[in-house]
């Protein structure tokens, strides 16, 4: 029996040796493989790392610019608004010399009803109040015509400003 393993023995060793050399072929064969795949990957890795980097780069400036164009458009808004206040304190200014010159009437009739006959003094004395509740009334109109004035020039100031930062944004 001995001599039948010693006879056999060489043919396993040599079938050993196939298997094993088949073996180291196959792994050889899938680190070759796995290595090649991992290098494409790496590629790809970086390839989208680079491409994500550019795209970053590209939205910060794009930001950048949106946020400067609705800046320019507050600061626009702000003048108009700024130059709206100025205006709207010009008119009070003239608004008063208006309502000085209707308290000068009133007073003026006011004056001119207290010396007078007694014939004339009734129709007089209703003549003067009418004068002085019409110019009561024209200075109150006076001021709320100049608030409604500024809050409309303020309300169109600011959107105004609206419109320019859209458009800026909208570009």
């Amino acid at each position: 029996m001995t001599s039948i393993w010693l006879r056999i023995l060489p043919y396993i060793a040599a079938l050993a040796l196939v298997a094993g050399a088949l073996f180291g072929a196959y792994h050889h064969g899938v680190t070759v493989t796995n290595a090649k795949w991992q290098a494409e990957w790496n590629t790809r890795d970086t390839r989208d790392a680079e491409a994500r980097a550019t795209n970053e780069a590209a939205e910060r400036t794009r930001e950048q610019v949106y946020q400067q164009s609705i800046n320019k458009a507050v600061q626009d808004g702000q003048r108009i608004i700024d130059q709206a206040t100025a205006d709207a304190a010009a008119a009070r200014t003239a608004a008063n010399g208006v309502r000085g010159a209707a308290d000068a009437l009133a007073a003026r009739l006011a004056a001119s009803e207290a010396s007078g006959n007694s014939c004339t003094a009734a129709a007089s004395k209703a003549a003067s109040r009418a004068a002085m509740v019409l110019a009561d009334v024209l200075k109150r109109v006076d001021q709320r015509a100049g608030d409604l004035a500024e809050a409309a020039d303020q309300a169109r100031a600011r959107g105004v400003t609206c419109e320019q930062a859209y458009a800026g944004l909208s570009k």
